[in-house]
């Protein structure tokens, strides 16, 4: 994958020997299901202060899923998004998050159907899982109606196939073509309306 610009900075200083504490601690990660996660990759590296997404497979009975076996095993498809909490908190990134998916539908996302598309929130502890239940419930308010996205406990994250991290750069014309085949843009405009996809550097 090619590096993303803080990812880049923090090598650097590691390079130079700079690494602190404050440096360790300067990222924090989500894990999110929301549909395709060509698409949710897309999306996310759009937030300020992503530095990494990674593409991959959580919540199935199986260890090591791949992209063959991972809806027979019951994985959803997610992203494991590494951010700096500095320049974009944890509960912003929720919310964003929740307005580039459609939070009314639990049967799937948009054209690709069944649980592997479901969406959820993914936390590691209950400060995470407060947080995401708070976005969630204002989420809610703004539309007016009930949220059906989850907010689960966190399993192992299992990273996805090479040839599905950064799809949407590396295979731009293709991934274009399904995105608006699929009518992932249309739907979450008519759910969130203005709301849709803020947060977002287009």
């Amino acid at each position: 994958m090619p590096p993303k610009p803080f990812a880049a900075v923090l090598t650097l200083v590691a390079g130079l020997g700079l690494t602190t504490a404050a440096n360790a601690q300067a990222t924090a990660e989500a894990i999110l299901a929301g549909g395709c996660f060509w698409c949710v990759e897309a999306d996310m590296d759009k937030v300020a202060g992503v530095s990494e997404t990674v593409s991959g497979y959580i919540g199935g009975d199986n260890d090591n899923p791949t992209y063959d076996n991972h809806k027979a095993f019951g994985h959803f498809q997610a992203v494991l998004v590494t951010f700096d909490p500095a320049v974009t908190s944890y509960a912003e990134l929720l919310d964003i998050f929740l307005r580039t998916i459609d939070v009314t539908d639990d049967g799937g996302q948009f054209c690709d159907r069944g649980p592997s598309y479901r969406t959820a929130i993914f936390v590691a502890d209950e400060v995470e899982r407060e947080t995401a239940e708070a976005a969630i419930a204002a989420g809610e308010a703004v539309l007016g109606r009930s949220i059906v996205t989850p907010v689960l406990d966190a399993p192992t994250f299992w990273p996805a196939e090479d040839y599905h991290q950064d799809y949407y750069l590396e295979n731009s014309f293709r991934y274009t073509g399904y995105r608006f085949a699929c009518g992932r843009d249309r739907r979450v405009k008519q759910v969130w309306g203005d709301e849709a996809y803020r947060g977002l550097d287009n």
